[in-house]
């Protein structure tokens, strides 16, 4: 499980080429891992949440309080996995 970080998000094509060398099962939490050629991700639809922020800005522009809006959580998340790494690794 590589953790979230700017620094190995940087690195991300390197990680997954370690890990693909090493025939290493990795977990990550963005699908652009994935993209790079990491075995899988399970984290939030980031899109989804892109689009609810937009809801907000929307609704603070039109005069809401921004402290009267609900925090939300995500209630869509996204399982990618790479079945050309997955093959690769055995």
């Amino acid at each position: 499980m590589v953790m979230n970080s700017p620094t190995f998000f940087n690195d991300r094509q390197r990680l997954a080429d370690i890990t693909l060398k090493h025939r290493i099962a990795s977990v990550f939490a963005w699908r652009e891992w994935v993209t790079a050629g990491g075995l899988m991700s399970y984290g939030p639809d980031f899109s989804g949440i892109t689009r609810r922020s937009a809801d907000y800005v929307d609704k603070i522009a039109k005069g809401v309080i921004p402290a009267d809006l609900p925090v939300e959580q995500p209630t869509k998340f996204d399982l990618v996995i790479n079945l050309k790494t997955a093959k690769a690794i055995g």
